[in-house]
């Protein structure tokens, strides 16, 4: 029986802004999309943080015999400057400001946005489609919204006609917002507007002259309005219905409410079942922004290289400080947060290693299988992985515990607490443990077993400066020393 039969998931839906039990469309198959980047720049850090939360839901559904359709697509076309209908292209303006081609910047941009994402050890999703590859499916949306009366050309560009379509349907639905507040906190048209409202919004865009990205289409030369991509590739690849649809919070008005109008206005059906959003990232308490200095790359992390961070930290160990968070949370990143968990970090690692050498006793202190149980309630409501991780330190107490004598664990519970530490640890939360390659590490361990040898000697030789100042420094580079009966270890 798969795993999926035993688990009853809460999901939390944008849609009703309620917790519901989720039940796929089809029995055993979910199909997942979420909202790419917009390839004209270097990933930022909250996007990571956003996609990081679907790959966790997508580990979690795999991890539990899910069959999993998960489309996350790339923006190469049609996103205008500060998500305006009107104004310069942001990959256009990046091509004319770097004199490239639009799709060179393009393929930069994909690059590192791939090259990061591996680091953080992401999956990658079952079909990764651009915007640039579905003109023609978008253009046949456009056509079919426009016979069915939900949209209308003027001078080469398509308009949704929002006012119409909220006479038989609801716009603002997912965001809470009522048309008729949106109309009377907007300004007037100017005569040289060519939509009827405000609110309507590009469903395809007239190029001028300068503009370099352009298509042919039915109504001139042109590009399609960012919010149509989605619903093309959607549709296409996950059928008129699926199960989620995710993305960051800052999408759920305008993008995330016009894909649910241009899909019931095609299609007259409700293209999601649950919506999905990922809250954004902070760092030290502000709002992350480059024009005021308060940004920080991933890249910038993992070296170092930054004004803002004592020192480098991991791709694994900040997925790590990530998870600590709930994905509907804010979460604010500084120094201090990231030092506090890499502790934590290398603490489970090492917790985690140490579990088959535990010595087998008669009878377990510790109830594993309840508390295996206690790791799946925590992800089932709602994808809760800092109750999870709360939970696997749990373990990582009773570890110690049994390590020290104080407690025993049967060979039974040893194996299920291996299996279930593995699997939650590296399998859901993505973690690795890679603070170094095999041949490091036994170079490491021959430097500090020598160091060790070298404090034994300062300490029998009553030179305790010297042997304080040992251990001092090799705390100082995160290698803890630890002395016992049996002599002095150490950790990572």
């Amino acid at each position: 029986m798969p795993l999926y039969q035993e688990q009853t998931i809460k999901v939390h839906n944008s849609l009703t802004g309620k917790k519901e039990t989720f039940i796929p469309i089809n029995e055993g198959h979910i199909g997942m999309y979420v909202c790419g980047p917009t390839v004209y720049s270097n990933v930022h850090l909250g996007n990571c943080r956003t996609f990081m939360s679907f790959d966790m839901i997508f580990r979690y559904f795999r991890h539990l015999g899910y069959k999993v359709r998960y489309v996350r697509n790339i923006t190469d076309a049609g996103h205008l400057v500060d998500d305006a209908e009107d104004g310069e292209d942001k990959i256009a303006k990046k091509a004319r400001l770097e004199q490239l081609e639009p799709m060179e910047v393009v393929q930069r941009y994909t690059v590192d946005f791939h090259n990061i994402l591996e680091k953080f050890n992401f999956l990658p999703p079952s079909i990764e489609p651009t915007a640039t590859g579905h003109i023609i499916e978008q253009i046949e949306i456009i056509k079919d919204i426009l016979q069915k009366g939900y949209a209308y050309e003027v001078n080469g560009s398509v308009y949704f006609d929002v006012v119409k379509f909220n006479e038989t349907n609801e716009y603002g639905k997912l965001s809470g917002r009522k048309l008729e507040d949106m109309i009377a906190n907007t300004r007037e048209l100017t005569a040289q507007d060519d939509k009827k409202s405000p609110q309507d919004f590009a469903l395809w865009k007239k190029a001028e002259p300068e503009h370099i990205m352009r298509w042919p289409s039915p109504w001139g030369d042109g590009f399609p309005g960012w919010h149509l991509e989605c619903t093309a590739m959607s549709t296409k690849y996950l059928g008129e219905t699926f199960d989620i649809h995710g993305g960051g919070m800052d999408l759920k008005f305008p993008h995330h409410e016009c894909e649910i109008a241009q899909a019931e206005a095609s299609n007259g059906k409700s293209p999601v079942k649950y919506w999905m959003h990922a809250n954004m990232l902070t760092l030290n308490g502000k709002k992350m922004a480059k024009s005021t200095g308060n940004s920080i790359l991933p890249g910038e992390i993992f070296s170092g290289e930054n004004d803002i961070l004592s020192k480098p930290f991991s791709p694994a160990m900040v997925r790590f400080f990530m998870m600590q968070a709930h994905y509907t949370s804010i979460l604010d990143i500084s120094n201090d947060a990231l030092l506090a968990s890499e502790k934590g970090f290398n603490k489970l690692m090492d917790s985690i290693k140490s579990i088959n050498s535990l010595p087998i006793g008669s009878k377990s202190d510790f109830d594993v299988p309840t508390w295996k149980h206690s790791c799946y309630d925590a992800m089932n409501d709602d994808f809760n992985t800092p109750i999870l991780i709360a939970k696997l330190f749990d373990a990582v107490k009773h570890i110690n515990l049994i390590k020290e004598g104080s407690e025993t664990i049967t060979k039974e519970d040893k194996e299920i607490l291996f299996d279930t530490m593995k699997s939650f640890v590296f399998d859901v939360l993505g973690l690795e443990d890679k603070q170094s390659s095999n041949a490091d590490l036994e170079k490491l361990s021959g430097v500090v077993e020598l160091l060790i040898q070298l404090r034994k000697e300062a300490r029998e030789n009553k030179d305790f400066a010297t042997s304080d100042k040992i251990r001092d420094q090799l705390s100082e580079l995160g290698i803890q020393l630890k002395d016992g009966k049996e002599g002095t270890t150490y950790s990572l």
